[in-house]
């Protein structure tokens, strides 16, 4: 057995499935914010399962709470391991007990209520994850730097700008990476002054020794078990705005820094914004990335079919039927359809569950109802469609004019974002 190997054998990974996802609603609506869809094929949490895989980490706990449903059918469907290699993705839902009948109160509570569980596996390290991170990262190289550095906790971390930084917990690192000091979100100018980093740590990342960087957390942390279980001791219920501020004077608290592309999914801007950079000629992450791809649920979809369009600069998923329309800078998902004569730009379309029968479409057209999709003569702009709405013909979705947050009549404008919801009925001639 490789030394990655043996690691690997002692580690369990614990993916949080995050909290009711306020600033992402209306996508979070009836789905979980790890499940909403991403890529036009995958979710959200097909990332950071897919990172533990890369990484030769198999044995994951998936902590969920709130629209819970659509994610469990999600993961159950996508991974699974054989029965020699003792890999598994388990489902944890919030659950009342004799000790608690409440809710996951925050990270740390959620990790705490289901401590237990994770006891009954052999392991010497947990490694606690966010579900709703876009990134890709080799744990391997965390593992490592927390077992040579012989930390309690390892904290990774990602340098952003000063902007930036007044969003995040900010970190103070010494020359060895021991983390000194750490600020919750920082605002004031002295205070961030006194948490920049020095000339001495940008030189060692290879960035610029006058470039005014921060390091800030990326709610990834590598806890030994014997830390996290005293870290736990109390009832604190966050690992980032409570327990881990407290450890760094207690505990061996190390910082890991990571320099690809980080994106925390939490808003409609961030979400709108990563989409679309996917369909990029270089994009920031790369989902064409052999070496370390992303796993999800594999579909028995024939592939898209496209008569008579013009498209630039967008990502067409399988199983979509494109007419003659004209398409810029969009994302389009699985199962799409797309009618004669629409434009649609700068836009997200989530697709589809399954494919519409002709008696669904006869029996929904007796109803004044339009078939699933986007209907003839169309224009869309700014826009996500989530899965499963029906646009009729001559329908006008822009964010022009409106509010840039705004709950309308069958739709939403969030950070100004159209959106239009699950399963929304938009009739012909509307104009939003």
């Amino acid at each position: 057995m490789d030394l990655h190997s043996f690691h690997s054998s002692q580690v369990i990974a614990v993916i949080m499935g995050g909290g009711a996802g306020t600033r992402l609603f209306p996508l979070t609506k009836e789905r979980a914010k790890p499940a909403v869809p991403i890529a036009g094929k995958y979710r959200l949490v097909d990332i950071p399962i897919s990172n533990c895989i890369n990484s030769d980490l198999k044995r994951i706990f998936l902590l969920t709470q709130f629209n819970s449903s659509s994610m469990h059918r999600h993961v159950q469907q996508s991974f699974s391991f054989d029965s020699f290699s003792g890999g598994f993705v388990e489902l944890l839902a919030a659950q009342q007990t004799p000790k608690s009948a409440a809710w996951y109160q925050g990270t740390a509570d959620a990790v705490r209520q289901n401590f237990a569980h994770f006891n009954t596996h052999p392991h010497d390290y947990v490694l606690i994850l966010s579900g709703d991170q876009l990134y890709r990262m080799d744990f391997q190289k965390l593992i490592d730097e927390h077992i040579a550095s012989k930390a309690d906790l390892t904290v990774s971390t990602i340098p952003v700008n000063r902007e930036s930084a007044k969003g995040f917990g900010i970190m103070h690192i010494d020359d060895k990476q021991k983390i000194t000091r750490f600020v919750e979100k920082p605002k004031e100018d002295k205070l961030l002054q006194s948490l920049r980093l020095d000339e001495k740590s940008l030189r060692v990342m290879g960035q610029d020794p006058h470039e005014e960087l921060y390091l800030a957390s990326m709610g990834i942390y590598l806890f030994n078990r014997e830390a996290l279980a005293k870290a736990l001791s109390g009832s604190e219920p966050d690992f980032g705005k409570e327990i881990i501020p407290h450890l760094i004077d207690k505990m061996n608290v190390h910082a890991h820094i990571y320099q690809g592309y980080w994106e925390d999914i939490g808003t409609i801007k961030s979400f709108f914004d990563a989409n679309l950079d996917l369909c990029e000629p270089v994009p920031q992450f790369n989902i064409f990335d052999e070496s370390s791809p992303i796993y999800s649920h594999v579909r028995h979809l024939p592939p898209s079919k496209i008569l008579h369009a013009e498209i630039d600069r967008s990502i067409i998923a399988e199983g979509c039927t494109i007419l003659e329309s004209k398409i810029d800078h969009c994302l389009i998902g699985i199962r799409s359809r797309i009618q004669n004569g629409s434009v649609i730009k700068d836009s997200i379309i989530m697709g589809h569950d399954h494919f519409e029968s002709s008696e669904s479409i006869q029996r929904h057209a007796t109803q004044n109802i339009p078939r699933m999709g986007i209907g003839n003569n169309c224009s869309i702009q700014q826009t996500i469609v989530d899965k499963n709405a029906r646009i009729g013909d001559h329908v006008k979705i822009s964010p022009e004019g409106k509010p840039s947050n705004f709950d309308g009549e069958n739709f939403y404008v969030r950070d100004g974002v159209v959106i239009i919801p699950k399963g929304a009925i938009v009739t012909s001639g509307t104009v939003i």
